[in-house]
C-alpha cells in the first residue's frame, strides 16, 4: 500500500505470539515499534504448547534482528508484549536476565511512554524498572506523550494518551504511533481493543493513514471480563474505519478468538464493497496465519508434547520462569 514508507510486522499473533511489534523504515530513519512478545500462561487451562515456544524463540531473532537496524525504539505502554523487560522469564516473554533487553535497547533512542502521567499502577512500576534496568542501555529515553520527532524529512508523531479498551480503562493508557513521509502514512493503534472509545476512533480517523495497523477488540472476553456491548460497540467502530482506510492491519486481542472472522464479517464486508483492505500481520507479509494460542486445546490433542515437557509443565510457575521449557 505505500511506496516510500517500509512496514515489516515482525511479531503478532497471526505470527504465533503475543505482540505488536513493528519495523518501519524510511530513507531517514528506522524505527522499531513496540519491541515486545509474550505468551499467555495459562489458556483454556494450559500452559503454552511447544509450537507457541517455537515462535516465540523465532520472533525474539526476529525482534534482535530488527533492534540492530533501527535507530529508534518506541514503548507505547509497559505491558510485556509492548516493551521487553530485563528480568528472566522463559515461561512468558523467553528473557535472559538483562540480555535480551540489553539487545535491543542499547545504544538507541528510545521514545517512550510517559512513565508518571496518566498511567496506571501496575505500568508505572514497570516503567521504573525499564528506566533503571534496560532503559538505562539506552543512548537517550525521550518521553512522546503528545510530541512529534522530525528526522529529515520524515515525521514520528505520538497522540496524546488514549484508553487501552474502552474508557476509564483500568489497564490504562497508550500511545499511538504515526509515521509520515512523502504524503504516506502508517499509523500504528496498539491495543485500543477495537477502538472502542469514540474519541480514540475519531483521532484514527482524523489521522487518514493509508495503512493502519490496530489493536481489534478482545471478541474472546467478551460478557466473560469485556462487556458484550462494548465488544459490539468496538465492532461497529472498527467498521467505520475500514470504511476509510485504505488497508487495515488486524491484529492482537481480535486473533485470539477461533471465530473472529465470523465475529467481523460485517466489518469484513463493509471494507470488501468500498474496495479497502483488511488483513492480518501474516497475510501481509504473504504467510499464513499462525493462530496456535487459539488453537492451544486442539495443539496439545493434536501434536501431544514429550514426556520431559509434560514434566516441566508441571512445576511452579515460579520454577517455570527460570527453566527453559524441552522444546
Amino acid at each position: 500500500m505505500l511506496k516510500h514508507i517500509k512496514v515489516v510486522p515482525i511479531a503478532a499473533e497471526s505470527l504465533g505470539v503475543r505482540s505488536m511489534c513493528t519495523y518501519v523504515e524510511t530513507s531517514d530513519v528506522k524505527v522499531l515499534l513496540d519491541a515486545g512478545v509474550s505468551l499467555c500462561p495459562n489458556r483454556y487451562g494450559l500452559p503454552p504448547h511447544p509450537l507457541e515456544y517455537k515462535a516465540i524463540i523465532e520472533s525474539r531473532r526476529r525482534i534482535a534482528e530488527a533492534a540492530r537496524a533501527a535507530d529508534i525504539v518506541t514503548v507505547s505502554h509497559y505491558h510485556f508484549d509492548h516493551h521487553t523487560p530485563s528480568f528472566e522469564d522463559w515461561l512468558c516473554n523467553w528473557t535472559e536476565a538483562g540480555e535480551t533487553a540489553r539487545q535491543i535497547y542499547q545504544g538507541k533512542t528510545v521514545l517512550i511512554k510517559n512513565p508518571k502521567e496518566m498511567i496506571n499502577f501496575s505500568q508505572r512500576r514497570r516503567s521504573w524498572v525499564f528506566q533503571k534496568t534496560g532503559g538505562k542501555e539506552a543512548k537517550q529515553i525521550i518521553i512522546a506523550d503528545g510530541r512529534s520527532f522530525t528526522f529529515g524529512k520524515t515525521v514520528i508523531k505520538f497522540s496524546e494518551p488514549v484508553f487501552h479498551g474502552q474508557e476509564d480503562s483500568a489497564l490504562g493508557w497508550v500511545l499511538m504511533t504515526t509515521i509520515e513521509f512523502k504524503n504516506e502514512k502508517f499509523l500504528l493503534a496498539p491495543d485500543v481493543q477495537g477502538p472502542i472509545s469514540a474519541k480514540t476512533l475519531q483521532l484514527i480517523i482524523k489521522e487518514k493513514p493509508q495503512l493502519l495497523l490496530i489493536g481489534g477488540p478482545p471478541l474472546y472476553l467478551s460478557n466473560f471480563r469485556v462487556d458484550e456491548k462494548l465488544v459490539r460497540l468496538a465492532l461497529e467502530n472498527l467498521r467505520k474505519i475500514v470504511d476509510v482506510v485504505p488497508c487495515t492491519i488486524l491484529e492482537h486481542h481480535i486473533l485470539r478468538d477461533e471465530q473472529w472472522r465470523e465475529k467481523t464479517k460485517e466489518v469484513l464486508e463493509k471494507a470488501q464493497r468500498v474496495s479497502n483492505k483488511v488483513l492480518t500481520s501474516a497475510e501481509f507479509l504473504g504467510r499464513e496465519n499462525l493462530f496456535l494460542e487459539a488453537k492451544r486445546k486442539v495443539l496439545f490433542v493434536n501434536y501431544p508434547p514429550s514426556k520431559e515437557f509434560e514434566k516441566w509443565a508441571r512445576q511452579s510457575v515460579e520454577a517455570k520462569k527460570k527453566t527453559k521449557p524441552p522444546v
